[in-house]
């Protein structure tokens, strides 16, 4: 046991009055450790519950407070252990860290917004958000800043500030179905009850669309040179809706061609006046 002791208590470094012996890297390496055994078992514990009010947003938002907070408290031990008193170093450098604030004002702006969305969990994990006119998925809210993927497949790093601060459209918010429209123009005297149910016969068609209920054909207007129609129906393909209008279109526009209804582009028509033009010459 004395050449134990006599080994944890050697010194391996000295700054001034700090020693670090091996006793310090043994109690730090111990720290370091626990904090991650301790995160990892939180982790399985959050993720491993599934029910309808605690889903992965839910539980993944909780993790990341908790495991930030985790380890500011496990990076105070290991300062402590070494000897660094955190009092006396956040007094010391007062004045760095106001220099270092107002350089990094955004950031810390971002960090805030972080542990904001953390908190709040407005905006989880799988969200489909619509930011600066882009439809982006969440898979990922950090401390500053937030990944997300669009519908080309890329991703996106997005300041956390951004999404605090700025008018963001959730789409998976409130529910998982989301209502969309679809907007077509047809000449003037088409059958106007023909046009409305083959709009709602183009919805159903469609595999993903299976609630007739929720297919709703409106007569929306009348159009400078056409009869203006919509068509509104629910999809929880939210990020890839595109495609789903896409597809519909192609079935409405293949109904129309069947049943002999045309779709109208805008026409002018110019009407040119000729006259004796009388020139005067000198």
């Amino acid at each position: 046991m004395e050449k134990i002791s006599n080994f944890l208590q050697l010194e391996i470094l000295s700054i001034g009055e700090y020693k670090i012996r091996v006793f310090t890297l043994a109690i730090i390496f111990l720290v370091f450790i626990l904090t991650k055994l301790v995160v990892w078992l939180i982790k399985k514990a959050l993720f491993r519950k599934r029910t309808d009010d605690f889903d992965q947003g839910n539980a993944y938002a909780i993790f990341q407070i908790i495991k930030y907070f985790i380890w500011v408290i496990s990076i105070g031990l290991i300062l402590d252990s070494v000897g660094v008193k955190l009092t006396v170093l956040i007094a010391g450098s007062a004045a760095l860290l106001v220099g270092i604030g107002l350089g990094l004002q955004q950031t810390f702006n971002d960090i805030i917004s972080g542990i904001i969305l953390l908190s709040e969990r407005s905006i989880k994990i799988n969200d489909i958000l619509e930011i600066d006119d882009d439809i982006v998925m969440i898979q990922k809210i950090g401390l500053r800043t937030s990944k997300g993927l669009n519908r080309d497949e890329i991703s996106i790093i997005i300041p956390n500030s951004l999404i605090t601060t700025n008018k963001v459209i959730n789409w998976s918010h409130q529910t998982k179905k989301t209502r969309f429209r679809i907007g077509v123009g047809v000449a003037y005297g088409s059958d106007v009850d023909l046009v409305l149910r083959l709009l709602r016969e183009s919805a159903l068609e469609h595999p993903e669309i299976t609630e007739s209920n929720q297919v709703e054909g409106r007569f929306a207007d009348f159009g400078n040179s056409s009869l203006d129609f919509q068509l509104l129906f629910y999809s929880e393909n939210v990020f890839r809706i595109e495609k789903v209008k896409s597809e519909i279109r192609k079935i409405i526009n293949r109904k129309f061609i069947e049943n002999n209804i045309n779709i109208p582009f805008p026409q002018m028509d110019i009407h040119l006046k000729t006259g004796d033009l009388n020139i005067n010459r000198k």
